[in-house]
C-alpha cells in the first residue's frame, strides 16, 4: 500500500466514524437525520474524495427477501473490485434474503461500521457476531477498481 492509499483510507475511516450514531432511515443519507447501509458507504466514500457520490435511484426496503437481482453488487462492481482479505477502508456486503443486501466499511476485520436496522442507527459491528455471523460476505476494494 502506498502512501497515497494509506491516507485515502485514513480518510474513509474518519468520515465513517463520523457518521456514527445516525439513524437509520431506508434511502436516506444526511449525516445525524438518517442513512442506510448502500447510502452509508456511499456518502462515506464520497466525502472521503474516492468516489463521486451517485443516485441508486428507488429500492424497496425489502427488495432482497423478493429478488434475485444483484443490485448491491452491481453498485460495488462500478466502483471497487471483489478482493480476498478486506483492509482498512474496504467494504463488505452480506448475502440477507436472496441477494447480498448489507453493507458496511470495513475498520479492522473483522469490525465494521455499518447502518444496521436492528441496530436502528449506525454502529460498530462485529462480523463474528449476531446477524451477521456465518452469512455469505464479499469483500469489495475502491483503491482495486475493476479495469
Amino acid at each position: 500500500m502506498d502512501e497515497l492509499e494509506a491516507r485515502q483510507r485514513a480518510r474513509v475511516l474518519e468520515a465513517a466514524r463520523g457518521w456514527l450514531c445516525t439513524p437509520y432511515h431506508h434511502r436516506a443519507g444526511i449525516k445525524g437525520a438518517g442513512v442506510d447501509c448502500a447510502q452509508l458507504l456511499i456518502q462515506v466514500y464520497a466525502e472521503a474524495g474516492v468516489i463521486e457520490a451517485f443516485d441508486t435511484g428507488e429500492y424497496p426496503i425489502d427488495w432482497m427477501m423478493h429478488r434475485d437481482e444483484e443490485r448491491f453488487l452491481w453498485w460495488m462492481e462500478q466502483h471497487a473490485a471483489e478482493v480476498a482479505v478486506p483492509q482498512p477502508g474496504d467494504a463488505a456486503v452480506w448475502q440477507f434474503g436472496r441477494s447480498f443486501s448489507h453493507g458496511a466499511i470495513v475498520t479492522a476485520w473483522p469490525e465494521v461500521i455499518h447502518a444496521y436496522r436492528p441496530d436502528r442507527m449506525v454502529s460498530y459491528g462485529d462480523a463474528t457476531q449476531g446477524g451477521l455471523a456465518g452469512r455469505p460476505v464479499k469483500f469489495y476494494s475502491i483503491w482495486h477498481k475493476r479495469q
